[in-house]
């Protein structure tokens, strides 16, 4: 089953593979009796959900980092260490999410695919195998984490502004994960097995169960 969506772009060669392999374990999985409910998430609503999110990160980052230091320095930022730190750690985050997904594949880092989009030119990461919810959860919290909530306590607790501004703009790049999270930890299903998939074109996934 092709997906409309992907009509909407160009998929790279990674993606096209990526979406064949995916279309033929779906089709092996709803042959031993699994049904498929997808639960992607739109670039539309994600990135909606981003602009809110930045508003309480904000005021909750700084008026920690106020309450705990007193002051807020703003002529100490350093634009450039900002842009540098953004851009590596972009990398960084689609990193971390194949070693935590890894952990759980049978083939480890094999069924972890990396690349970029060409149509926003953003890397991605792309579990190619099905996890059980709390090994996919897992991997998709915990950018956020190390790289968005752990650098902004780290920021309020020694009173570095670029460290925070850092840390604010990496948890707000993980909107489209807290979502899809929010997504997995609502669905709710009585059926005796579960497993999450990534979809090979779009945020979020797939769930396989029976």
């Amino acid at each position: 089953m092709k997906d409309k969506a992907n009509k909407a772009r160009m998929l790279s060669d990674a993606e096209k593979r990526r979406l064949e392999r995916f279309e033929k374990i779906s089709e092996d999985m709803i042959r031993q009796g699994y049904a498929r409910r997808d639960l992607t998430v739109g670039m539309d609503k994600a990135n909606k959900f981003a602009f809110l999110l930045l508003i309480p990160l904000v005021v909750v980052g700084f008026g920690l980092y106020y309450l705990v230091n007193r002051r807020i320095a703003f002529t100490e930022f350093n634009p450039l260490i900002f842009v540098v730190a953004i851009v590596a750690l972009t990398v960084v985050h689609e990193l971390i999410h194949g070693v935590c997904w890894s952990f759980f594949t049978p083939h480890g880092f094999k069924d972890i695919e990396f690349g970029i989009m060409k149509s926003s030119l953003t890397p991605y990461c792309a579990c190619l195998v099905p996890l059980k919810k709390p090994q996919h959860v897992f991997g998709t919290v915990m950018p956020l984490i190390l790289l968005g909530i752990l650098p902004m306590i780290v920021a309020i607790a020694i009173g570095n502004v670029d460290l925070l501004f850092i840390g604010i703009v990496m948890a707000d790049g993980a909107a489209g994960d807290i979502l899809i999270i929010r997504m997995l930890l609502g669905y709710k299903s009585n059926a005796n097995e579960i497993v999450y998939m990534d979809h090979p074109t779009e945020a979020g996934g797939v769930v396989f169960e029976r």
